[in-house]
Parts: structure tokens; C-alpha cells; sequence
């Protein structure tokens, strides 16, 4: 036979206190008027009232701190509340019960014994999570600002001071900058200064290398891509680096190794201010400041046919030099001891310097690597010396390097002495025959062909 109305009824109500009423959590509603019309066993006896007497009570009667009327006032439900009773504290959430567009009442449920636990868990792992993403977001922004400034190019000679005096001028504009000098130079650190001292030195400075990065990927780097714009491109496209240095600088190292298909987009960025992202249809205003370093020659280079002369001309709006430290070995001490200063910081010694001596012994080196050579060749011998003062000694690399360099100096010099002499026998021998370019040939005992080739060597009339 079936079951009337009233007994289905009934059974569901039983199903519903079945799971209300388990260890876990607690249940409570109130209706439209703010009755209590249930609450669970459990949470009844956690907030330490009997069940039978709350019911058919005004909630804020019973439980004064209930923010069950909050809710149905305003009709917007709270999660993930910590309410505390009693001094313990629960997780709530309270829903407001809508029939017909109206609210009838509210049903609030909280969370205790394991639950809270697990939550704060949570909550304590989402709180380290946000305080992770903050020092990456951190260290990112530090990773874009400039790491050197004015004071840390290093020297008194006048090159140097002229050089700093041009930087501290040209940073106030937003030219575009062309540093040209050999390897280990600093042009790098000529490009931060710049960006440190300039009105946009609070945005970022972002650095590509021209060299490192394949010719088919250089595009995508510098100007981002669409999503779907070709197989394997990241969801959602990617942003590229003159877009990331948006108001900011960026430095195209090694400028001279960009093809010349690159070299006619990135002319086109600088005459329009405007980039377009490989994919896209619809050109991005981008208000960047544009250095560029390299160490060759571009103006040699335009010449070969290897350099656009337009992207050259665009590029060369300011040029800036930095100069090889054997132009400059009057700024060598200087530099000894600041290197040697971060050296400590980074190597964790205690070197305090060189020894007289060694400076006589950097003073006779050519320095072809200039002050980059200078920097390993410190941190080999702080590595492998106990010395508070670096000795000769602690410079054995250095020692061979010069022996080298003798010895390539003492074949020139010996080739120059050949060249002079033969010089001089030639003049003697024309002289003697009174300007008788027969004669003289004779003379030498060498055929006149011979003679002719050798005063044209020699510019001798």
C-alpha cells in the first residue's frame, strides 16, 4: 500500500535530522520573522543551550552574537565567516531563503572540530601562496629596474669623466642611444646609468640580446604573438619586450647580429612608435626609449651591405663610447678596489687589496678584455689565495698573458727595425747612383722590377 502525504513527509524529515545532525558541523534556520524553527543537536550542545528551548525563540533571544537577521535583512549570504563562541572559533556560511522573490528566512551552517582545522590549513597555504606570489612580483620589478647608476662607472681619468658627464646629460631626454666599445667595456652598465637617472627611471628597463636568441624567435620576443598565430604559441598569446618596457627603456644588446629582415620591423618601430604582435591585426602604441649596444662597427657594416643605413642613422641619434682600459690604466688602482670590494661581498673573504707590485705588473698589460678580463682574473686569485694583499704570484694566468704579449711585441718591433733598414739601403742605393733606378737595382744586385715594388712599398720618390 502506498504511503500518504504525511508519512512521506515524515520520512524526509527524519532523512534531514539524520544529516543535520552529525559531528562535523552544525545546522540551525530561522524563518522570515527570525524564529528559530530547527537547529542541529550538535550545534545546539556546542553553543552550550538546550535544543527543545531555542525552538520557537527569536534567534538574537538565544544567541545575541547571530548574524542570522544580517543576512535575511540584507539578502546577501556571507562565506566562509570565523565566528567565535564561547572562545572557540567556527566557520560559518549563512544563505538567505528566497520563495516567491521574497526572502522566508535563513539557513546558517558552520564548520567545526577537523573542518576548521582543514580551513585554516587552507587559509594558510593560500596566505603563503599570495605572499610567494608577492616576492616574485617583487623580485620580477627588481629584475626591470636598473642595477647600476653613475657612481658605479668607476675612474677619475678624463675619458671616464667627460664620459659620466655626457651620460648625466643624455639621460634627461628620450633619444634614442647608440654605445659602441669592445667587449667587457661596460656599454651594458652605461645603458642603466642612463635609465637610472633619466624621468623614466621609476618604470621598467628591459634587456634582449641579439646574439642569444635564434633569428626565428627574435620577432616573437620583441613583439609577442596572438594566440593560435602558429604551432606550439602559448594560450592567451604571449607579451613581448618593447611591450614590457612600455614608458620604460629597453637595450638591444648586440644590435649588429639582428638580421636584416629584424632590422626593417624594428626601423619601422622606431619612425612610428608602434608595434604589432605576430598574429595580430591592429598596431600598439608603445612609448619606449630605445638603447643600443654593440661592438662592432656598424658604420663599416653599412658599408658591406650588412647594416641597414637608414636603421643605422635612427639609431645613431646619440653616440656613446666607452673606452678599453688600456686607454685608461690610470683608473686601474680604482677599479681594483672596487671589484675587489663586491668580490668579498659576493665570495664571502676578507681580501683588503694588491700589493704595489701587482699594479706595476697590471700597468704592463694590454687588457684585451678589458675591465671584464680584470674582474676574473681578481676573483681567480681571491679564490686561490690566502694573501691579504694579491702578490704577482696569485697571478700566474697574468704572467704568461705578458710573456705573450712580449714576445708579440718584440716580432714587431724586430719586422718594424727590418722595414727601416731596408728603407735605408734603398735611399743609400739611389743616392750613390744618382737617382738611377737602374743603376741602384744593380747596385743591390736585384732585378729592377723588384727594386720598383719595394720604393713603392716604401712611398720612395
Amino acid at each position: 500500500m502506498a504511503k500518504t502525504d504525511t508519512e512521506g513527509n515524515a520520512d524526509l524529515w527524519d532523512i534531514f535530522h539524520t544529516i543535520a545532525d552529525n559531528e562535523y558541523e552544525g545546522v540551525i534556520y530561522i524563518d522570515g520573522e527570525g524564529i528559530v524553527r530547527f537547529i542541529s543537536q550538535g550545534y545546539a550542545d556546542f553553543l552550550n543551550i538546550n535544543r527543545e528551548a531555542m525552538l520557537g525563540c527569536y534567534i538574537n533571544d538565544v544567541v545575541p552574537q547571530s548574524r542570522l537577521m544580517e543576512v535575511m535583512n540584507s539578502g546577501k549570504p556571507q562565506y566562509g565567516d570565523v565566528w567565535e563562541v564561547n572562545g572557540q572559533h567556527v566557520m560559518v556560511h549563512r544563505w538567505p531563503i528566497f520563495k516567491d522573490g521574497r526572502v522566508v528566512g535563513c539557513l546558517g551552517k558552520s564548520l567545526f572540530k577537523d573542518e576548521l582545522s582543514l580551513a585554516r590549513e587552507f587559509i594558510r597555504k593560500v596566505k603563503w601562496l599570495e605572499d610567494e606570489l608577492a616576492y616574485y612580483r617583487d623580485e620580477l620589478e627588481k629584475e626591470r629596474r636598473a642595477k647600476y647608476s653613475l657612481d658605479h662607472i668607476v675612474g677619475k681619468s678624463d675619458v671616464v669623466v667627460k664620459l659620466k658627464e655626457k651620460v648625466a646629460r643624455v639621460a634627461k631626454t628620450n633619444s634614442t642611444v647608440l654605445i659602441t666599445g669592445e667587449s667587457g667595456t661596460g656599454k651594458e652598465l652605461l645603458a642603466h646609468a642612463i635609465h637610472s637617472v633619466s624621468p623614466r627611471k621609476n618604470r621598467p628597463l628591459v634587456r634582449i640580446n641579439c646574439t642569444s636568441i635564434p633569428e626565428d624567435l627574435l620577432e616573437s620576443e620583441l613583439f609577442g604573438y596572438e594566440e593560435g598565430s602558429f604551432t606550439g604559441a602559448k594560450k592567451g598569446g604571449k607579451i613581448g619586450k618593447f611591450e614590457l618596457a612600455q614608458g620604460g627603456t629597453i637595450l638591444l644588446d648586440e644590435i649588429a647580429d639582428m638580421n636584416q629582415s629584424m632590422q626593417a620591423k624594428l626601423l619601422r618601430v622606431l619612425q612610428e612608435r608602434e608595434i604589432e604582435r605576430i598574429g595580430g591585426s591592429k598596431p600598439i602604441p608603445v612609448d619606449v626609449r630605445v638603447i643600443a649596444s654593440t661592438n662592432r662597427n656598424l658604420e663599416e657594416m653599412t658599408g658591406a651591405g650588412l647594416f641597414r643605413l637608414d636603421l643605422y642613422y635612427r639609431l645613431n641619434v646619440v653616440l656613446l663610447y666607452t673606452p678599453p682600459l688600456r686607454s685608461r690604466k690610470e683608473d686601474i688602482p680604482l677599479l681594483t678596489d672596487y671589484l675587489i670590494g663586491n668580490l668579498n661581498q659576493n665570495l664571502g673573504t676578507i681580501t683588503r687589496g694588491v700589493a704595489a707590485e701587482t699594479f706595476q705588473l697590471f700597468e704592463k698589460y694590454d687588457w684585451p678584455g678589458n675591465i671584464r678580463e680584470l674582474k676574473n682574473l681578481l676573483e681567480q686569485a681571491i679564490n686561490l689565495s690566502d694573501a691579504q694583499y694579491l702578490t704577482p704570484e696569485d697571478f700566474p694566468i697574468l704572467l704568461k698573458r705578458l710573456n705573450r704579449q712580449s714576445a708579440r711585441a718584440r716580432v714587431k718591433f724586430l719586422a718594424r727595425a727590418m722595414e727601416e733598414a731596408e728603407r735605408e739601403i734603398l735611399s743609400a742605393a739611389l743616392e750613390k747612383a744618382g737617382n738611377n733606378r737602374t743603376e741602384a737595382a744593380k747596385l743591390l744586385n736585384i732585378h729592377r722590377s723588384v727594386l720598383y715594388r719595394k720604393l713603392e712599398k716604401h712611398k720612395i720618390r
